[in-house]
């Protein structure tokens, strides 16, 4: 038997299997892109200044070095490490905290009889938000000289670890998503997709990948803030050590609820999907989304607690704000990614599920909105910041990726207009079939009657061919709706575009945020002035040492004449003006307002009469005197100076 029908849908609705293939294969290609060039993790917290400063000459060694920071850190006893020329450690470890006023500070004490030289500091933390942070400089006493210490090219959290610790952060977003997005799918826009197999599968997976996640987390948590090495992973003191902190404990935390989710599923899947009567399924449902939301919302404030929201500006507002950011994220992303393997994976979602998620991704996207523009402001904090930061970059393009997503999302809305408009099914048991394709062979069931009722296995055999042809006939109908088909494509763009919106977004979660950099960059600017520049200093000095040929004039340039490094140049002349070369020439520059100095420096002997000096270093502008020692005999020598102001 044959009979026309509608000609069947495109290639993507026949071949539903491939599809979502692409798309995971698309997801899968987007996280190896992103973690293959990505960074590791910036500093989250930011060295604002230092005592000394960052290439700061000083006249004699600091009892200790101190350390300020943009926002709270937690040290350990080898945070802060200075090193002497040689290498050697020239602290006696233990930092301590010395943060008062609201200034985040921490100083460690120095070994006393330090020589003169280059020390480096070398430190390293972790950061309110979890992050690991580190960072190095130099101060020298006396004068800079030769140092054995290479500063860290690396940073904290890098590495093997680091990318390992990084794929654990994406699969623990991607995983709460599916299992909160899909769940909320299931009870609030098709309560009968509980008993389908593709939905069930789905919740479970997304459980599984954010319990594996936290596991993995919490056993690197360690390595990653430390040592950076995988070995220590196993490391049970270190695990302790980790349980003792506020991602520790967010982390553990997690692992309860996830046990507590794991019962929900198993309801949610077991007991409802299967009860029949009403008034028990709806009670059952009221009770079912109070405990998930109970639970979702406390896992996404482990996120809340120990990340960007616990530190800066308004915690107290931040966290909560953040926990229905992400639960927002989860509703509008999860339900897309339930809703396309519904569309493609189970024979009856109706067009009433299609419109309920409509409905819930549009209450989403209006929570996204106004949670965002909130957490916009605290990040960034100023225009500047929001195009001149990594952060502010990338925000603009999450909110670009937001844009074109709502675009398509109300393409979908409008195929579901017309699938509400067609049909209340979405997919409908249509008995259409294609011109010139023969049915599967249907024995007649008058034949034998009573043949097939002494013959089970017969039955039982008929039976499956006339499921077998149901289904097929069902599957025709609905390849060649062409509203269904439009609705797959749209689904299937959307879940494409929020693929990469949730890479862009744990991204932004590991960059340090705009308004921390540019407190940073100012920070930065005070501990380490820029080179200010008052022109070139010339001087010219007579000296007399008092012996024969004792008298002279000495001519000083020095260039730029300012903070920083600068270039002297020193000519020695005689009584007849002509250039005189003496045994020993020596310079020392001492600003007495602020007790540096007096900086040796010693010229090398360029050629008759004339001595150069480079890399001199004016740590501050001021009024410097400059005392100049001639000596023109093994007795006789004479010290000039002058005064002058640099920079």
């Amino acid at each position: 038997m044959t009979a026309a029908a509608p000609p069947s849908g495109p290639s993507l609705t026949r071949r539903p299997h491939a599809a979502v293939a692409h798309l995971a294969a698309l997801i899968s290609l987007l996280f190896g892109l992103v973690l293959a060039c990505a960074s590791p993790a910036s500093a989250h917290a930011a060295l604002t200044g230092s005592d000394p400063q960052d290439g700061a000459v000083v006249a004699t060694a600091p009892g200790e070095v101190t350390l300020t920071f943009s926002e709270q850190i937690a040290m350990s006893d080898d945070s802060i490490r200075v090193l002497d020329p040689s290498g050697k450690r020239a602290d006696d470890g233990a930092p301590r905290d010395l943060t008062a006023g609201g200034a985040v500070r921490y100083g460690v004490q120095l070994h006393s009889g330090l020589p003169d030289g280059t020390y480096t500091v070398a430190w390293q933390a972790v950061s309110a938000d979890s992050h690991p942070v580190s960072g190095a400089f130099t101060f020298s006493v006396g004068a800079p000289s030769e140092t054995t210490v290479a500063l860290p090219s690396g940073s904290a959290g890098g590495g093997l670890v680091g990318a390992l610790y990084g794929i654990a952060r994406y699969a623990a977003y991607a995983g709460f998503i599916l299992l909160a997005g899909g769940s909320a799918f299931v009870l609030a826009c098709w309560q009968r997709g509980a008993g389908a197999r593709p939905l069930q599968r789905l919740v479970v997976r997304g459980w599984v990948t954010l319990t594996a996640a936290t596991l993995a987390m919490l056993l690197l948590r360690s390595p990653y803030t430390g040592s950076g090495k995988l070995a220590d992973a196993f490391d049970l003191d270190g695990l302790q050590a980790v349980l003792d902190t506020k991602p520790g404990a967010a982390l553990v935390s997690r692992l309860l609820l996830l046990g507590a989710s794991a019962l929900f599923i198993a309801v949610l899947f077991g007991a409802y999907a299967k009860r029949e009567d009403e008034k028990e399924k709806k009670d059952l449902t009221f009770g079912l989304a109070t405990g998930g939301a109970v639970i979702a919302a406390g896992i996404a404030g482990t996120w809340a607690l120990a990340e960007h929201a616990s530190t800066g500006i308004q915690p107290g507002i931040a966290m909560p704000v953040d926990v229905i950011h992400l639960l927002a994220v989860a509703g509008w992303l999860g339900g897309l990614a339930a809703l396309l393997v519904a569309l493609y994976r189970t024979p009856d979602i109706t067009s009433t599920a299609v419109r309920r998620f409509s409905r819930m991704a549009f209450g989403s996207v209006l929570v996204l909105a106004s949670t965002g523009l909130y957490q916009s402001w605290r990040q960034v904090g100023s225009w500047s910041a929001l195009t001149g930061t990594r952060y502010g970059q990338l925000l603009l393009l999450k909110l670009g990726l937001v844009a074109v997503l709502v675009g398509v999302a109300w393409t979908s809305r409008r195929w579901t207009a017309r699938l509400a408009g067609a049909s209340a099914p979405v997919a409908s048991s249509g008995t259409g079939e294609t011109a010139g394709t023969t049915e599967p062979f249907e024995p007649a069931a008058s034949a034998d009657a009573s043949q097939e009722v002494v013959d089970p296995e017969r039955a039982t055999q008929l039976s499956r061919q006339r499921a077998a042809l149901t289904a097929t006939k069902e599957k025709r109908a609905r390849d060649a709706d062409p509203d269904r088909s439009g609705l797959r494509r749209s689904v299937l763009v959307e879940a494409g575009i929020a693929a990469v919106l949730l890479v862009v977004t744990t991204i932004l979660t590991s960059t340090e945020p705009g308004r921390t950099e540019e407190e940073a960059a100012r920070g930065s600017t005070t501990s380490a002035p820029a080179p200010v520049t008052g022109g070139q200093v010339n001087l010219t000095l007579p000296f007399d040492t008092g012996g024969r040929n004792g008298k002279g004039t000495v001519r000083l340039d020095i260039s730029p004449g300012g903070t920083g490094a600068n270039s002297v140049h020193l000519w020695v002349d005689g009584p007849d003006e002509r250039p005189l070369d003496v045994p020993e020439v020596k310079l020392a520059f001492t600003l007495e307002s602020k007790d540096i100095g007096p900086l040796p420096v010693v010229p090398d002997h360029l050629t008759e009469g004339h001595w150069t000096a480079s890399g001199v270093q004016i740590p501050m502008a001021g009024d410097w005197t400059v005392a100049v020692t001639v000596r023109t005999s093994d007795i006789d020598q004479t010290t000039i100076d002058k005064n002058v102001k640099i920079g």
